[in-house]
């Protein structure tokens, strides 16, 4: 599937399927072939659904509206403050409660108060993977 972005001295973006027999097969193809396509960029304007190895890659192919009612739905109690920074960064320190207050310059005991507070607005666990997971993939949506 090839797509031209923007004006026609903008770079081409192509997306690949896999190989495809018979017209089932076919039909797989040109639905993973959309789906690469919407994870190509300037960087990788050519990009195979067998290239997809990251949650954002695999993550692009979602519709954006569907991504934000995912966001929404997921954090939407947390607001766009002090809970949401705490999310993202103890995520992004892999869920360590002192590297967490470090780097958001807080009292270890804060920081637990607020994921607490996290925890029971979102409903989700943060010593459960899967809860991490849908907070992570919810911090990417919005």
């Amino acid at each position: 599937m090839l797509q031209q972005c923007g004006g026609p001295q903008s770079d081409l973006r192509l997306g690949l399927g896999t190989r495809a027999g018979g017209l089932e097969g076919l039909r797989a193809s040109l639905s993973q072939a959309r789906f690469a396509l919407t994870a190509a960029d300037e960087a990788v304007p050519v990009r195979g659904v067998e290239q997809l190895d990251t949650l954002g890659e695999l993550m692009a192919g979602i519709p954006p509206e569907v991504r934000a009612v995912y966001g929404t739905r997921i954090l939407g109690a947390l607001g766009d403050g002090m809970l949401r920074e705490t999310l993202e960064v103890f995520l992004a320190n892999n869920c360590s409660w002192a590297r967490t207050a470090e780097a958001l310059h807080l009292h270890v005991n804060t920081v637990h108060y607020r994921i607490e507070r996290v925890e029971v607005l979102t409903g989700r666990d943060l010593s459960r993977l899967d809860h991490k997971l849908d907070l992570y993939a919810a911090l990417r949506c919005g």
